[in-house]
């Protein structure tokens, strides 16, 4: 009994945040190397990619580019005077930590602040583009897949996959929006949200054996100001940017499919928006960094389902992840090495690039 009540009152072991980023990452990897090659032959895919025409070539490269292009009017549409070239910058650097760090979103917005914060933007203001582009971007995930479904069921080719990621798609965006409703609209319902998620907060830092957090509250209602003013003034900006900017993502994949051979009697353009607005669902989770291997099998494995031949299937989802994924983590980092080298200068000349630009 005695050795029961001991065995009651020891703590319970954690597993070390290096193991889970380390399982993260060999789940990806695994997809990649285990699955991904049952699909097709890699030589076959490697040869469909070799034999893509220099039309072919631009093409793919207008769509990267344009793709690239248009996150910086997100950002810009919730940060009122916030400059393109820095909102690339910004964005260029928190999309290459998202995309190779296991929970890299979270690092991310502590990059995106400290980015930002260097340009002379204040810490309220950061703060609310934050989160309010991140939860436009949820919004757009979640109704993706009802928007596919819609348009698949105009052309009689409804799937119960689908039919599932929508069903929950339209579930978690009428979630979203009421929450965010009544967050905005009512101060009594923020601070209550505030002093739930405070609870929440402190309780799992009480786990990790730090002190609770508190003023939540406060902080809720004063975000409840902040982001009804802004999203009074530019609510239509910032969902037509965010709307943008997933149709540029998909049209870099049906780009893709097209030019690798995959024609639309094979996999017409909306199945092709079915399994992208699915597989954006299923990774909104971050199981792997920047969904690596779960993107890449779901897509495949949805295409191939939909009609696509393997090798040209596998190739397209291969050099869509290349432009979209591979891309953004050397830009991310190219632009990062520059902000370091401009942060540096500044501090020198002590006139920061951005002064007086603070929201």
């Amino acid at each position: 009994m005695g050795g029961a009540a001991h065995a009651d009152t020891e703590p319970r072991r954690r597993i070390p945040a290096w193991a889970k980023s380390l399982v993260s990452i060999l789940l990806g990897a695994g997809l990649l190397v285990g699955v991904l090659p049952q699909f097709a032959d890699l030589d076959e895919v490697w040869e469909a990619i070799r034999g893509l025409s220099i039309v072919g070539v631009v093409t793919l490269a207008a769509a990267a580019t344009w793709n690239i292009l248009t996150y910086q009017f997100v950002m810009m549409s919730a940060l009122p005077g916030l400059r393109w070239r820095h909102a690339f910058m910004t964005g260029q650097i928190s999309t290459a930590v998202s995309n190779t760090l296991p929970a890299g979103a979270v690092v991310g917005i502590g990059v995106t602040y400290s980015v930002l914060s260097s340009f002379g933007h204040g810490t309220a203001a950061i703060a609310l583009t934050s989160i309010i582009t991140g939860f436009w971007n949820t919004l757009a995930k979640f109704a993706m897949p009802t928007v596919a479904l819609f348009l698949l069921a105009l052309n009689d080719e409804v799937n119960e996959g689908l039919l599932t990621a929508a069903g929950v798609g339209a579930v978690l965006l009428v979630a979203a929006v009421t929450v965010l409703v009544l967050v905005v609209s009512s101060e009594a319902f923020a601070r209550k949200i505030g002093s739930a998620v405070q609870r929440f907060v402190s309780a799992f830092l009480g786990l990790l054996g730090r002190p609770e957090v508190s003023g939540w509250e406060e902080s809720f209602a004063r975000f409840r100001w902040r982001s009804a003013a802004l999203l009074k003034r530019r609510w239509h900006l910032l969902t037509l940017a965010t709307a943008v900017s997933h149709v540029s993502l998909y049209w870099v994949l049906l780009a893709a499919l097209r030019q690798m051979g995959v024609a639309p009697e094979q996999v017409h353009w909306y199945e092709v928006l079915g399994v992208f607005a699915f597989v954006q669902l299923a990774t909104a989770l971050p199981i792997t960094p920047g969904g690596i291997g779960l993107v890449e099998v779901g897509m495949s494995a949805g295409l191939v389902l939909a009609g696509g031949r393997e090798p040209a299937v596998v190739a397209a989802v291969l050099v869509y992840r290349s432009l979209t994924y591979l891309l953004q983590v050397v830009l991310g980092i190219s632009c990062y090495a520059v902000w370091r080298i401009e942060a540096r200068r500044n501090a020198r000349t002590g006139d920061p690039d951005g002064a007086g630009e603070a929201n």
